[in-house]
């Protein structure tokens, strides 16, 4: 292994484990339930996301040890493959990024028990990236088909992910605060631990919500659909009538700030991907680099973004430098092609081939949760040694006219391999340019 190539993974390594909820939710638990002020009596736990089982796991065993007089139970879904090991607390695991049967039998169950608690109970809900598809539990006359082809249909639009979440949100009898709209009903305490894999942070975004009151609209949702050109065709028209019903205001609204007047419920956003990108720049440093942040909210097409980076990277040449940044790019496939890979693989396939002739430069690109699209690897990574096997017989270009950055990236053993982290705190970048 390369000093350079050492130098990417270890830097994704410490990005990772800043977000490992076994290390935050307890320190986090301390600060939420101090001492003397511990949860008495029923205390209902629930989650969805790519973390919220690892997080289950962790409030579970803080509570053995700390809260003696909590009557623990729940019920957290998961992706398939992310679950970690609970006694008290059930895990399920279910389908995403495109929701299936597993996923809405889950979300009915959360839903049935925080319906079923009393006043002076306390609910904990334990959220993170993924949780949108996770909890999918329809309103009314929206079958879990219908859920399945709109969330399908958004995938293919590249629309980024918060527009997706608006129309999710509207859709759902739990997202955009619906969960603790129940809880209120009940008089019981809400308490909401977030991973934010989201730009901003907002409590609103990260899983659209379940506990945050929402800025957006049924008008909102509607517009988005309209912008993509997602008509009766692309949306089932349970999906359209429901939206369209919203706005006339024949439906209630998501949960708004007014509703909370009284309520007992507060969101922590307990790890966020700056702090994953300060940790990552922590380490760089030690090893000779200067690390430059671009920022945690960058956005936009994958293969333009890899464009964009590339010309900073030759703005910083001659120097030992590390271009560190995260957010959520898209990529948008032409109707008939398939793809292999994801948005990480395919920003560093487009970085790949736009810093051709720059023998100084590596870089790594990949998912904080371990899975970066269609297949297996949380991404993708390259060297100048990896560049020159590139350049014995495989074009970049014609693989990114593919889309198929894995298939790319698999020839030259350049994948980054890691199965489920457990956590998820977005997408993790980082260019390293050195001197000569």
């Amino acid at each position: 292994m390369t000093k350079q190539e050492t130098i990417l993974k270890k830097a994704f390594a410490a990005a990772v484990a800043v977000a490992d909820p076994q290390i935050i939710i307890p320190k986090y638990l301390a600060k939420i339930f101090p001492a003397g002020q511990e949860p008495k009596g029923k205390c209902l736990v629930v989650g969805a996301g790519k973390a919220s089982a690892s997080m289950a796991s962790a409030l579970e065993c803080y509570a053995q040890l700390n809260w003696p007089d909590a009557k623990l139970e729940g019920t957290v879904l998961t992706r398939y493959g992310h679950s970690s090991p609970t006694k008290h607390l059930q895990i399920i695991e279910a389908g995403h990024p495109v929701p299936d049967q597993a996923g809405m039998d889950g979300a009915k169950a959360i839903f049935d028990a925080v319906n079923h608690l009393d006043a002076g109970d306390v609910l904990i809900a334990l959220v993170s990236g993924g949780g949108s598809s996770l909890l999918t539990l329809p309103q009314s006359g929206i079958s879990i088909e219908d859920m399945r082809k709109t969330t399908e249909s958004l995938l293919r639009s590249g629309a980024p992910i918060e527009e997706m979440n608006i129309v999710r949100k509207h859709l759902s009898a739990i997202l955009g605060g619906n969960l603790a709209r129940l809880a209120i009903a009940r008089g019981a305490r809400v308490e909401a631990l977030l991973i934010s894999d989201v730009t901003g942070d907002s409590p609103a975004d990260i899983a659209s919500g379940p506990c945050a009151p929402d800025y957006s609209t049924y008008l909102d949702a509607l517009n988005i659909l309209a912008k993509y050109h997602l008509d009766k065709t692309a949306i089932p028209c349970s999906v359209l009538d429901h939206l369209n019903k919203g706005s006339a205001g024949e439906i209630p609204e998501t949960l708004k700030e007014g509703d909370l007047q009284g309520a007992q419920v507060r969101n922590h956003v307990i790890a966020t991907a700056y702090k994953s990108l300060e940790a990552a720049a922590e380490y760089v440093a030690t090893q000779g680099y200067e690390p430059i942040i671009l920022g945690d909210t960058i956005t936009g097409e994958a293969q333009e973004v890899g464009i964009e980076q590339a010309v900073i990277a030759r703005q910083h040449l001659g120097k030992s430098v590390a271009l560190i940044s995260g957010g959520e790019c898209t990529v948008t496939l032409p109707v008939g092609t398939k793809g292999r890979g994801g948005r990480c693989s395919e920003f560093l396939l487009s970085l790949f081939f736009a810093t051709e002739g720059i023998p100084c430069l590596a870089a790594l690109a990949a998912d904080t949760d371990g899975i970066d699209g269609s297949e297996k690897n949380a991404g993708a990574w390259f060297t100048p040694e990896v560049r020159q096997i590139a350049n014995q017989g495989l074009s970049p270009g014609e693989y990114l006219a593919a889309h198929d950055c894995y298939g790319f990236f698999a020839q030259l053993d350049a994948l980054v391999e890691t199965g489920p982290t457990l956590t998820n705190v977005n997408d993790f970048r980082i260019i390293l340019i050195d001197t000569e």
